[in-house]
């Protein structure tokens, strides 16, 4: 059973790195310096409870949060993040997955990697342009707070309580693939 909550840890986890990078790597290293028997890491990913660690990440986790709110650079923060999420996603997933030395760690970050970056692409190519589209910009802060305030929910009860995270994160996905189904099977007008 321990195997199965680890893997829903860890999927949630990296879905929520999707969503802002470095909130879930916080959650964890927080949660692995304050409460261990809550969260053990396995080596290497201890590093992430480290002190020195764990400023640097609530240094990253503001400098994120302010960019994706101004207009101007959060395009930019936005471009940049499509490299920093899927590899924290997969740093989450090989980190919180309390099995890691039991699956193959390749396999274990090539999970994380997709989740987060599936999470997003839809995040960075349908969700925020559609907002700009609407909204003239002007929802776009709203929903980088909200995003925030997303991925800090998911990323603590992904440790507190996977098996809801994983089969949220499941019905997410299963959501995802029959919206994109739909949309590239509708008949294209000429």
């Amino acid at each position: 059973m321990e195997v199965l909550l680890g893997i829903f840890s860890a999927f949630g986890l990296s879905a929520s790195a999707g969503l802002n990078a470095y909130i879930p790597l916080l959650v964890v290293g927080v949660i692995a310096h304050y409460f261990p028997a809550t969260l053990t890491l396995a080596e290497p990913w201890n590093l992430l409870a480290n002190a020195w660690i764990l400023i640097l990440l609530g240094i990253l986790v503001i400098i994120e949060m302010l960019a994706d709110k101004v207009p101007a650079v959060n395009h930019i923060n936005d471009a940049i993040q499509t490299f920093v999420r899927p590899v924290a996603g997969a740093i989450a997933f090989a980190a919180s997955a309390k099995v890691i030395t039991d699956i193959n760690p390749i396999l274990a970050l090539a999970c994380g990697l997709l989740v987060a970056g599936s999470v997003h692409a839809v995040k960075s190519a349908a969700v925020r342009p559609a907002v700009t589209a609407t909204t003239g910009g002007a929802g776009n802060v709203p929903v980088s707070i909200a995003e925030d305030i997303l991925s800090t929910i998911v990323s603590i009860l992904s440790i507190l309580i996977p098996v809801i995270m994983g089969v949220l994160v499941a019905l997410l996905f299963a959501i995802l693939i029959w919206w994109w189904w739909k949309r590239t099977s509708k008949p294209q007008a000429a």
